[in-house]
């Protein structure tokens, strides 16, 4: 495969500000199609990004355009017939997070992966932060011993970019499905997913109605490792804050920005890489390699990562959360 052919089902916010600029600028892809059901907006897009055909209904495109991939960038409860239809086409398909609403929608869409033999991957971009990358390989050389604690939170005022992630019956939920999924993914992801055993969570309803504007959730693994999240779109703080940090036997790291002390000769050591990047490049750059890697997945030179069947195990994870709130005790998973 010379070029990978694919086309962009929802033109909100990512796709114009990440998927679109970067997807069109791939030597090794061409964005054939765009859909999306506000007319107007999808005739706008094409004409800026040079995208020669505009669909208002994806099933007229999967039948008349010849695709290897599909970029499913539409509100989160257009995710599971959106997703299956393009795989049912013999499509591989790149999905935005979270997978799904549900845990039963994720189950459907890894299973109908699996069915028609195509690639799913859940868009999980923090992964391929240069940072992220970085601290991940010290976590998996032992650099830092055992890990046995990490806390991790996203902080950030709720946006006018996506109007319907306040609704549940579009979103599925509200912060924790928009930001405590990604801190979560991003810790399991770093300690090479460990078993989880139990959750415990709060959530709080201070400026919205439908879904949750705040969370606290404590997650133990069956190996005795704990994590502590912490999102918000509603926290009164002077900015935005993004953070991750690991306590191992032998040290301790951080992100954003990134930091790594080891214990040396009784000394705790700061052996951070001398090269870090802005934040912005860092989150560009994030969405960048990400959907590259998608790409060369596509064209056949190595298999996906952040696959549909590992956000199936978060999103159980996601709904003990979620029961645990709500009942206002301990979630043991099964």
């Amino acid at each position: 495969m010379e070029k990978a052919r694919v086309g962009i089902v929802g033109l909100g916010w990512v796709a114009q500000v990440f998927h679109l600029p970067l997807l069109t600028k791939f030597a090794d892809t061409e964005v054939v199609a765009v859909c999306d059901k506000d007319k107007s907006r999808v005739r706008m897009i094409a004409e800026r990004f040079g995208v020669p055909k505009t669909y208002y209904d994806y099933d007229q495109m999967l039948a008349e355009e010849d695709l290897d991939a599909v970029f499913v960038c539409t509100s989160t409860d257009a995710h599971l017939p959106v997703t299956l239809a393009c795989l049912k086409a013999q499509k591989d398909v790149f999905v935005e997070k979270p997978i799904a609403r549900h845990y039963t929608e994720a189950v459907q869409m890894a299973e109908a992966a699996k069915l028609h033999k195509r690639r799913l991957m859940v868009g999980m971009n923090n992964r391929f932060r240069p940072d992220t990358m970085i601290l991940k390989s010290f976590i998996e050389k032992g650099e830092l011993g055992k890990v046995f604690y990490s806390k991790a939170g996203w902080l950030r005022k709720l946006s006018n970019d996506n109007p319907w992630i306040t609704r549940k019956d579009k979103a599925g939920g509200g912060v924790f499905l928009d930001l405590g999924i990604v801190m979560l993914d991003l810790n399991l992801w770093m300690l090479d997913f460990p078993p989880v055993e139990r959750v415990s969570a709060t959530m709080h309803k201070h400026k919205t109605k439908s879904v949750e504007d705040s969370c606290l959730a404590f997650v133990t693994m069956k190996n005795s490792a704990t994590l502590m999240l912490e999102v918000s779109w509603s926290l009164q703080s002077a900015e935005d804050y993004f953070y991750c940090d690991f306590y191992g036997t032998d040290g301790s790291a951080m992100i954003n920005p990134l930091r790594i002390h080891k214990q040396l000769h009784e000394s705790l050591v700061n052996v951070t890489p001398a090269k870090v990047e802005t934040p912005y490049n860092l989150h560009k750059k994030s969405y960048e390699n990400e959907l590259r890697h998608f790409i060369g997945a596509v064209r056949g030179l190595h298999t996906v990562i952040s696959t549909g069947e590992e956000a199936v195990q978060r999103m159980k994870i996601v709904e003990a959360i979620y029961e645990s709130a709500q009942k206002g005790k301990e979630i043991r998973l099964r």
